[in-house]
């Protein structure tokens, strides 16, 4: 039997997570009406598609409850969507609860999500609830913007069938100075000159970040893969101490300004192990950036090269980006304030 205190200690995490996981804005609810149709076809993930003529669908709930009783295999959910107002300065997820069995997420045509596997190689991600990020430069801020959803059913219910259906952000984010997350450059492997700016990337594929990279065309892989990204620095900025935020990453990482090294999590070796990485994935990503290292008027690369030992790998949690000192201080007094009242309670 456990002793007393360890029930208290679980009992406080369990709240934690609770409670952390209802600390989200709702931009946009999208619960309600959309399209369907059975059926595989690719085109379908195209937002110029017409899908008029599809049938009707409420989401969330399984398609056997909605009119298609019985029905396993291929199908796909489309919503459109306007923004009232314009979302560029928020951190955006896309919350599609949880989908039975096998999903494919696209926005305006881009795909951002992949949970599970679809046939040959079934693999049910029917219990994973689903939370991600949307890169800024996919979203429509002044016209239609369209969800398309592939989803695939092997037995029992079928699609979006339960959990938050809309746009959100952290009740308690972070506004980014400089936004990254969005699309990177990436590759597996591992080479020390890919940390340079003049490394030429241009054959590697693009992912999104965040996003575990199993989703993204590399499936079960482990190892060593390396993401870049260029970007400005505005002016304003230009002279202030800056930190650069990475969310999580999965497992262990080096990351790299202009070729110069400004943080890592881990330890990195070859022949790693799960020992080795620890729960360095769990570690939040905050590195401070020397000022003389950002390039005015110029493009800066940032690199990260990552090992990743056992199951998820990659950069798969936000927020990303550069946020002034002052701005980060706010915020982690603000997260550490949140848990101090948290166990004060249980004094």
């Amino acid at each position: 039997m456990l002793p007393q205190r360890h029930y208290i200690l679980l009992i406080i995490i369990l709240i934690a997570g609770s409670a952390r996981g209802d600390e989200w804005k709702t931009l946009l609810d999208l619960k309600g009406e959309w399209k369907i149709e059975l059926g595989d076809n690719a085109r379908w993930s195209d937002p110029t598609y017409d899908d008029s003529k599809w049938d009707n669908i409420s989401v969330p709930a399984p398609w056997e409850d909605e009119g298609f009783p019985g029905y396993d295999g291929y199908a796909w959910y489309r919503k459109h969507f306007t923004l009232q107002i314009s979302l560029k300065d928020n951190d955006v997820y896309l919350h599609l609860g949880y989908v039975d069995d096998v999903s494919e997420i696209y926005l305006n045509g881009h795909m951002i999500a992949l949970q599970g596997e679809f046939p040959p190689n079934f693999a049910t991600a029917y219990d994973v609830y689903q939370q991600h990020a949307v890169p800024q430069q996919f979203l429509n801020n002044t016209g239609d913007n369209v969800i398309a959803v592939r989803v695939y059913d092997q037995r029992l219910g079928g699609g979006i069938t339960h959990g938050r259906i809309g746009l959100y952000e952290p009740q308690n984010g972070l506004k980014l100075d400089i936004q990254l997350a969005g699309i990177w450059q990436f590759t597996t492997g591992d080479n020390g000159s890919w940390k340079e700016p003049s490394a030429n990337d241009a054959s590697w594929k693009k992912v999104v970040v965040p996003g575990h990279w199993e989703t993204q065309g590399f499936k079960d892989y482990d190892g060593f893969g390396w993401y870049r990204i260029k970007f400005k620095v505005p002016a304003n900025l230009i002279g202030q101490r800056l930190i650069l935020l990475l969310g999580k990453i999965d497992d262990v990482d080096e990351t790299y300004l202009n070729g110069e090294l400004v943080g890592k999590t881990g330890v990195m070796r070859k022949g790693m192990d799960q020992g080795d990485a620890g729960n360095s994935w769990q570690e939040f990503r905050a590195y401070v950036i020397p000022s003389d290292l950002l390039l005015l008027n110029q493009d800066n690369t940032l690199a990260v090269r990552v090992n990743d030992v056992y199951l998820g790998g990659g950069i798969y949690d936000g927020p990303i980006g550069l946020i002034s000192r002052d701005k980060y201080l706010k915020w982690k007094k603000a997260q550490d304030d949140e848990w101090r009242r948290l166990f004060d309670w249980f004094k």
